[in-house]
C-alpha cells in the first residue's frame, strides 16, 4: 500500500483499547495495565462488551458509544468478532488499528482457514482505507510518547533505537534487554503476520523519523521484495539497519512457516539482499544485540583500523586474535604516536598496538593513552580495556576514560571484564555514552559491526558497472511459446525453457536431448562424465516426484542402466505421460551456488 494513515499510528493523539480487561492473566490485562500506566498523553478509552470500569475509567460496550474519534484502536478480542469491528471502527473515523489476536485456525488447516480470515480483514479495512499492524502479535510501545500498547516488558526507556519484529518473543526479549541495560528505544514494533502493514511500510516511515537513530530487525520473511529492498536501502543509506533472519536452515524454516505463516526462504538470497541494501547482518540474538550497542550510540570511525588499549597483555593479544579472525584491521601506531606515549606511560608499556599500558594503570594513565591515540590519524577507533586489579579501580579508570578530551575525537568501544567492579565500570561508559561489553568477542564484534556499516554505505554509493545493451531473440521465443499454447500447455519443456534463456543472452547448461538408452550414452560420453540424466516429458512437471531424474552418473553403463530404470518407474508411476525423451547434461558442482 504506502505510509497513508500510518502517521495515526506513529503519532497518535488518542487510543481505544478493545477487549480491554481487569481479568489477571489475560492478554487484555496486561495490555490495558500497560496502557494505562505509561504514562500517555493522549485520549485513552477502554472498550468490551461486559462495559463496567477499569482503574476508575468508564468501559463501553460498543466503538459506537465512544464520544471521540479515537486515532488508534488496539483489539484483543476473540478473531470471528475483529472483521466487524474493524467496520465499526471505520464508520467511526479510525484510520489505523493493531490486531493482537491470532486468527482462528487450529490443527492441519491452520494456515489456509487463517489466511481466508487475513484477507477478510483487509476486504473490512479497504473501504476506509485503513491500515492494520498484525494479526498475531503483541502489540506495539513508543516509549517517548510514554505508550505501551502492548503485552510486553514495563517501564520501558525513551531512546534512539527502533526495534521491529516479526516475533513477539524476539520483540519482548530485545525489550527487556534494553531495560536491564539501560538502554532505550523510539519504537518497539511487533509486526506479526503483517496482513497489511509490511516491514517496507515500518521501514518507510522510520527513515523519516529524526528521533530513531538506528533499526533493529527480527526477520522470518519478506512479504513483498520490491517494496522491501526499496525502503531498506532508502533507511539504511542514513542510519543502520541491523537484521536477524529466522529460518536459515530447513528444520527452522520449518517452524517458521507454522509460527507467523511466513515462507523463510533461502538464507543465501537473503544474505545476498540484505548486503545489497546496506543493512547489517547478525547471526544471533547476542549479535543483534551487540550491534545495537555499538551501531545505536551513533560511533563514526575515521578509518576502519582499531587501536587496542589494554592493562592486561594477555587480554589486548585475545582481542587482536579476535579481530583478524573477525576480518579486521589493527591500527600501526606513528612514530609521533609512540614518542608521545613514551613520555607518558611506564618504561614497561608495549611500544605498539595492542597498547599495554601494564596492570598499575589508573585513570589518568588510561585517559593519557587514550589522547595520545585520538591524535593520531591512523586509528580509526580506540577498544579500550580493561581488567580489575588490587592497583586501581575500574569504575575510576571508567570515569577518567569518559572524561578524557580525546573520547570527544575517536570514538571508543570499552570493554571491561569480571565480576560486581567491572559491571559498575560497564554502567559508568553506559551512562557516558560510549558501549561497552564483557567480553572480548562480543566488544570487537561491535566494532567489525561498524565496519561492515561502513562497507555497505560505501557499496550503497558506488554506481553499478553499466551493462552491455543487448538485443534478445524475440522471434524465437514468440515462436517458442506460441508452440507450446498451440498445444494447450501452460509450462515449457526445459529443453524449450532454457532456449527461451539462451535468446535474451542469459548462460544455460549445456544441454543434449535423445531418444533412448544408447543416444544417452553415447551423448554422455561426449559431454564427459559425470553427467545427470531427465527425463522428458510434456505432462511431467515434477520429474522428481516419479522418479525421473538420475544425479552422478559416471560411466556409460551407469547411464544406460539409470534411463531403463527411469523408463520402468515411469511407467508404474505416470502411465498416462508421454515420454518425448531424455536430458543429458554435465554435473556442475559450485559451493556457494545459489539455485533459483
Amino acid at each position: 500500500m504506502s505510509t497513508r494513515n500510518l502517521d495515526r499510528l506513529m503519532n497518535p493523539g488518542s487510543i481505544v483499547a478493545i477487549g480491554a480487561s481487569a481479568r489477571p492473566g489475560s492478554v487484555g490485562e496486561a495490555v490495558t495495565r500497560n496502557l494505562l500506566a505509561g504514562g500517555f498523553q493522549g485520549d485513552i478509552h477502554l472498550v468490551n462488551k461486559k462495559g463496567g470500569t477499569i482503574e476508575g475509567r468508564t468501559v463501553f460496550r460498543r466503538v459506537g458509544d465512544l464520544p471521540e474519534t479515537p486515532d488508534l484502536a488496539v483489539i484483543m478480542t476473540p478473531a470471528e468478532t475483529i472483521p466487524g469491528l474493524i467496520v465499526a471502527l471505520g464508520e467511526k473515523g479510525t484510520r489505523a488499528v493493531v490486531v493482537i489476536s491470532a486468527g482462528p485456525g487450529d490443527g492441519p488447516d491452520a494456515a489456509s482457514v487463517n489466511a481466508r480470515w487475513r484477507q477478510r480483514l483487509l476486504r473490512a479495512a479497504r473501504p476506509y482505507l485503513m491500515r492494520i499492524v498484525g494479526p498475531n502479535c503483541i502489540g506495539y510501545a513508543m516509549p517517548r510518547l510514554g505508550l505501551n500498547a502492548s503485552f510486553g516488558p514495563t517501564h520501558l526507556k525513551a531512546g534512539r533505537i527502533a526495534a521491529i519484529a516479526q516475533s513477539g518473543a524476539v520483540l519482548a526479549g530485545l525489550a527487556d534487554w534494553g531495560v536491564a541495560q539501560g538502554i532505550g528505544f523510539s519504537h518497539l514494533i511487533s509486526m506479526g503476520d503483517m496482513a497489511d502493514v509490511d516491514f517496507g511500510d515500518m521501514l518507510d516511515m522510520l527513515a523519516r523519523d529524526y528521533e530513531t537513530r538506528a533499526v533493529l530487525m527480527y526477520v522470518e520473511g519478506i512479504t513483498q521484495a520490491r517494496k522491501f529492498m526499496s525502503a531498506a536501502r532508502g533507511v539504511a543509506r542514513i542510519k543502520p539497519v541491523i537484521v536477524l533472519k529466522g529460518g536459515r536452515h530447513a528444520a527452522a524454516a520449518a517452524a517458521t512457516a507454522s509460527h507467523t505463516g511466513s515462507m523463510a526462504g533461502s538464507a543465501a538470497v537473503y544474505d545476498a539482499a540484505f548486503a545489497r541494501a546496506g543493512l547489517v547482518r547478525v547471526l544471533g540474538l547476542g549479535e543483534l544485540f551487540d550491534a545495537a550497542e555499538t551501531l545505536g550510540h551513533g560511533l563514526a570511525p575515521r578509518n576502519e583500523r582499531l587501536a587496542i588499549l589494554t592493562n592486561g597483555g594477555g587480554s589486548g593479544i585475545v582481542a587482536t586474535d579476535l579481530l583478524i579472525d573477525e576480518g579486521g584491521e589493527m591500527a600501526t601506531l606513528a612514530p609521533r604516536t609512540v614518542a608521545q606515549l613514551n613520555k607518558k606511560m611506564p618504561r614497561a608499556w608495549s611500544r605498539a598496538n595492542p597498547v599495554d599500558i601494564v596492570g598499575d594503570a589508573d585513570g589518568a594513565r588510561y585517559a593519557a593513552a587514550l589522547d595520545a591515540l585520538a591524535d593520531d590519524r591512523g586509528v580509526g577507533a580506540v577498544l579500550a580495556m580493561n581488567v580489575p586489579t588490587a592497583l586501581a579501580s575500574s569504575v575510576e579508570v571508567a570515569r577518567a576514560l569518559a572524561g578524557a578530551p580525546g573520547a570527544k575525537v575517536v570514538p571508543v568501544i570499552g570493554c571491561w571484564t569480571g565480576g560486581p567492579e567491572a559491571q559498575a565500570g560497564r554502567h559508568v561508559l553506559h551512562e557516558a555514552g560510549i558501549p561497552a561489553f564483557d567480553t572480548p568477542l562480543r566488544a570487537v564484534r561491535g566494532f567489525m559491526h561498524i565496519v561492515e556499516y561502513r562497507r555497505g554505505q560505501r557499496a550503497l554509493q558506488r554506481t553499478p558497472p553499466s551493462v552491455p545493451e543487448s538485443r534478445a531473440d524475440a522471434d524465437l521465443v514468440r515462436s517458442i511459446v506460441q508452440g507450446a499454447l498451440a498445444e494447450k500447455r501452460s509450462i515449457l519443456t526445459e529443453p524449450e525453457a532454457k532456449r527461451v534463456l539462451a535468446a535474451y543472452g542469459i548462460p544455460v547448461v549445456q544441454t543434449e536431448v535423445v531418444l533412448g538408452a544408447e543416444e544417452a550414452a553415447a551423448a554422455a560420453a561426449r559431454i564427459g562424465f559425470p553427467v545427470a540424466v531427465k527425463i522428458l516429458s510434456r505432462d511431467i512437471t515434477h520429474k522428481t516426484d516419479v522418479g525421473g531424474v538420475a544425479l552422478d552418473l559416471v560411466s556409460e553403463q551407469a547411464v544406460l542402466d539409470a534411463v531403463r530404470e527411469m523408463t520402468g518407474k515411469i511407467l508404474v508411476m505416470a502411465n498416462r505421460a508421454r515420454i518425448d525423451g531424455f536430458v543429458v547434461q554435465p554435473m556442475i558442482r559450485r559451493p556457494h551456488a545459489v539455485e533459483l
